[in-house]
């Protein structure tokens, strides 16, 4: 469902996303895992039509993202990291008006936020104003606005960033639950959360694929290893060992 292929993001003379290729399918929750810097935020940004891509491909059900950015982005949900909510607007109101941005209206608009209001565990704060909810509350109206439409593909960026951890376990169960009817890619620099909540992982270094395979899968690859953190630190290079290196 998802295809990415040779994926290059150059920014001046700065290369912030070397020839990365990847594919997910239905029933998959890719955890997609580097350190800051390492090229996470920009592919995602590439996969989902906010940045144009220096050269390479991506397809979303089939569809290209370059050849029909509309028409492919109809099949995605996205949550970016720090989403924007309007704060003067209640809960149901500004679900109802990321429902009629997707052209989802009358008793389909009313029957969608009714559902992901359930799905966000949100029912209880649908009339409150954005303003006044806590930051757990904020997070999930933003996840909820990802899956208005119900999407065939959801890209997700550090959807548990600043949770406390009884909403960060709420939110990996939604993640778990949902991905077995979608393709979803789930940034995330916490490793617990892939193991938690993802059917494979990728861990990209300076904008490079380094590994991929499931959480199992990737502690084989360091002698030794009993946690993903290990093996995470092993194969990427902090910023002041790279310093040295150089």
């Amino acid at each position: 469902m998802i295809q990415v292929k040779n994926l290059i993001k150059t920014f001046g003379t700065k290369v912030a996303v070397d020839d990365v290729s990847f594919s997910v399918e239905k029933g998959e929750v890719l955890g997609f895992l580097g350190p800051n810097g390492a090229g996470k935020s920009t592919t995602m940004r590439m996969v989902t039509g906010y940045f144009q891509p220096t050269s390479g491909s991506v397809q979303l059900c089939g569809i290209d993202m370059l050849e029909e950015p509309e028409l492919a982005k109809q099949r995605l949900g996205y949550l970016p990291e720090n989403a924007p909510l309007y704060s003067d607007m209640t809960v149901a109101s500004f679900l109802g008006f990321c429902a009629e941005l997707r052209g989802i209206r009358g008793a389909a608009r009313t029957q969608a936020i009714d559902r992901v209001l359930d799905l966000c565990f949100l029912d209880s704060v649908r009339n409150q104003s954005v303003d006044t909810l806590s930051k757990g509350y904020r997070h999930r109206t933003c996840f909820a606005q990802s899956i208005i439409h119900d999407p065939e593909v959801l890209i997700l960026d550090e959807p548990t960033d600043g949770l406390d951890p009884n909403q960060k376990h709420e939110v990996r169960s939604m993640i778990k639950r949902m991905g077995q009817n979608k393709a979803i890619i789930f940034s995330t620099h916490i490793l617990e959360e892939v193991e938690a909540a993802c059917s494979r992982a990728i861990i990209i270094d300076r904008g490079k694929v380094v590994a991929d395979g499931t959480p199992e899968s990737l502690k084989k690859l360091v002698p030794g290893a009993s946690s993903l953190d290990e093996v995470f630190r092993s194969i990427t290079k902090s910023e002041t060992a790279h310093k040295k290196a150089a």
